[in-house]
């Protein structure tokens, strides 16, 4: 009961500080109240494609500053394809770029933290109706790692001679023990759960790295890395460890959970018949997480799929040019998945056998 009362305060005192916070940013916050057409322009591109571009004139009255309440006027352009602007609508609010005099400004960014607040809020319920306890664990681990993932890059940036792999290394140990100890609690299921994860994430990040190192990196394009100052192959890597891991996690508490509860409900079962379940078990979930994995890391790159076809590029270039990284992402964590099975039956069973011996 407490918790609800918890949640609904939470709710309404987030929605009102959102629609009220515009003090606390310094980028000047203005509302649009007025939007007039004032133009169309038919345009055609260098493949003879068909565009438009229209032009608006919108009042908004700014919501924050020394300037605050005073009206300005915005001249916007935006095309059909919106691919590089994009259309606004009245009573949106906007980060704006103001004239010295506080008469005319040009739009920066939009302010979303209201649409992302609805969406925090929808997951949080979700997860508190489905899971209950161990759902508000599960936000709070995340969180958590939120957290530990942000001090992990600002350790990285204000000392470079720290190698990024190592810090996400000792990050991925932190994230797999808190947030299986957060949600399944201090047990012999999560600690089979916890060396399994450890145990194939690291072993598919070494794979990786031997398959990269043999292979001289030929097929990779770091393109998309162009504007960074740091490594680009040490960033990469880094990368693949953190994003094996989620799908490492969830292979392995999945076996433990299931082989667990199987000697659960029959303390007699035999060690055999064990193994034989955990490896149908991880047969179903071994095809369905690797495609998982392959959509996660492909949905990304498909408008710079479409771009490069839009604009003539052959299907081979824009492969390789958008999907190089994406593909090994999802091989790597392919690789941790597979691995993970066998090691987290054989892991689950030494604990299992371990708990026979002591009763």
């Amino acid at each position: 009961m407490y918790i609800y009362m918890l949640l609904v305060i939470s709710f309404l005192s987030t929605v009102i500080f959102v629609n009220n916070n515009y003090s606390f940013y310094s980028r000047p916050i203005a509302e649009v109240v007025q939007i007039e057409l004032k133009e169309s322009t038919e345009l055609i591109d260098i493949h003879g494609n068909e565009d438009h571009l229209f032009t608006q004139e919108i009042i908004a009255i700014l919501k924050n500053g020394e300037a605050k309440d005073k009206h300005i006027t915005i001249i916007n352009e935006y095309s059909l394809s919106k691919a590089y602007d994009q259309e606004y609508q009245v009573g949106q609010e906007v980060f704006v770029s103001i004239d010295e005099n506080n008469i005319t400004g040009t739009i920066v960014d939009v302010k979303r933290d209201k649409y992302v607040l609805i969406v925090a809020w929808v997951f949080i319920l979700l997860l508190i109706i489905v899971g209950r306890k161990q759902g508000l664990f599960s936000i709070i681990s995340l969180a958590i790692n939120a957290v530990l993932l942000s001090f992990a890059l600002d350790v990285y940036l204000t000392h470079s001679e720290i190698s990024l792999v190592w810090i996400c290394g000792f990050s991925v140990v932190l994230f797999t023990v808190i947030s299986l100890l957060l949600v399944n609690g201090f047990n012999e299921k999560t600690y089979a759960a916890i060396i399994a994860t450890l145990l194939g994430t690291f072993s598919s990040l070494l794979i990786a790295y031997l398959v990269i190192w043999v292979t001289s990196e030929n097929g990779l394009r770091y393109e998309e890395m162009q504007f960074l100052t740091r490594p680009y192959q040490m960033v990469f890597m880094a990368g693949l460890f953190i994003g094996s891991l989620g799908a490492v996690m969830d292979v392995a508490i999945t076996m433990s959970s299931s082989i667990f509860g199987l000697y659960e409900r029959n303390n007699n079962i035999a060690v055999k018949a064990l193994k034989h379940s955990g490896m149908e078990i991880g047969k179903d979930i071994m095809g369905t997480m690797t495609n998982i994995l392959f959509f996660v890391y492909i949905s990304g790159s498909i408008p710079m799929i479409l771009l490069y076809l839009k604009n003539g590029s052959p299907l081979g270039f824009t492969l390789s040019m958008s999907l190089s990284l994406e593909l090994a992402r999802a091989l790597a964590g392919g690789i941790g998945i597979v691995l993970t099975i066998p090691i987290g039956l054989y892991t689950t069973l030494f604990f299992i056998n371990r708990k026979r011996a002591r009763s």
